[in-house]
């Protein structure tokens, strides 16, 4: 018997959180460590993910890896300076990042 099954991951890439924001879904951004300010920049652990209307999420991976070799690695932010950069070439005109290990804080996209 060959049967073919439909998995929908709960992940995406850059290209797919793209799509999915412009499409009006949510991004948000998610602190995993609580940041520490070494000179003029902030270092922590931030990673983000998409939230749907219906509630389904989906956490941005990296590119790089290979879904064949089970090798999906969330795509982690390690300065406030990368997640600006991120939410910016998204197309956001603003961003907001959480500064306390388990906030959260979300974006929209919204059309003239």
């Amino acid at each position: 018997m060959n049967q073919t099954i439909d998995l929908e991951l709960n992940v995406t890439t850059e290209q797919g959180l793209r799509a999915l924001a412009e499409e009006g879904h949510t991004v948000e951004v998610l602190c995993k460590a609580d940041p520490e300010r070494k000179g003029p920049s902030w270092y922590g652990l931030w990673i983000m993910r998409t939230v749907g209307s219906d509630g389904q999420a989906k956490i941005l991976v990296t590119a790089r890896t290979r879904v064949t070799q089970n090798a999906i690695r969330v795509r982690e932010f390690k300065t406030a300076t990368g997640v600006i950069s991120f939410l910016v070439g998204v197309g956001f005109f603003q961003a907001s990042i959480p500064m306390k290990n388990g906030e959260t804080t979300s974006h929209r996209l919204f059309s003239d």
